[in-house]
């Protein structure tokens, strides 16, 4: 992770930290698990690591730029954008992503106290087909949730209905908002 990395991990674990969660569970790619230590640093929780929360397999697309994603997979790329269920370079479909990923969540919000917070650090693409998944959206629609920037975060919330969407792409605490179901 580079320094500046580092102090957006750093920054985002003390905002985090203030939640009070109870516990922490963290793809085990470096980058999301340094991210996680420094929020079980300030917390004093273990981090649990899952390889279900890594990101997105993109086989030939892996370590490709945008443009050389664009120039070599061209028509592969305008589907995977049209939402298309597209083997981005031979790797995996997003469901499949959402397969593994959103289970491990659910497993880990179920041994939560009552009102109690789970932090889950993972990866862009992870993230957002997980969300996807656990608000019931269609996988085409998935997209729509739009990407996350590095140690920004996304907040879901149990609701009468099920799981709601509360914040998305944050870098600062959520504030409740009038009318939310408790």
């Amino acid at each position: 992770m580079t320094g500046t990395g580092v102090s957006q991990a750093r920054r985002s674990a003390r905002l985090l930290a203030s939640l009070k969660p109870d516990a922490i569970v963290s793809s085990d790619l470096s980058r999301a698990a340094a991210t996680a230590d420094e929020l079980a640093s300030i917390t004093g929780h273990a981090v649990t690591r899952d390889p279900a929360l890594r990101e997105t397999y993109a086989g030939a697309w892996q370590g490709l730029t945008h443009e050389e994603i664009v120039e070599r997979h061209g028509e592969e790329y305008a589907a995977w954008k049209r939402g298309e269920p597209v083997r981005r370079g031979g790797g995996e479909l997003e469901t499949e992503v959402a397969d593994r990923a959103a289970p491990v969540v659910l497993r880990h919000a179920d041994k939560l106290p009552g009102g109690g917070t789970l932090v889950v650090v993972s990866h862009g693409g992870t993230i957002r087909t997980t969300i996807g998944r656990l608000l019931g959206l269609e996988a085409r629609h998935w997209e729509g949730l739009g990407g996350l920037a590095n140690c920004s975060w996304s907040v879901l919330g149990e609701g009468a209905r099920g799981w709601r969407l509360l914040e998305h792409n944050a870098g600062t605490l959520p504030e409740p908002v009038l009318g939310d179901d408790d």
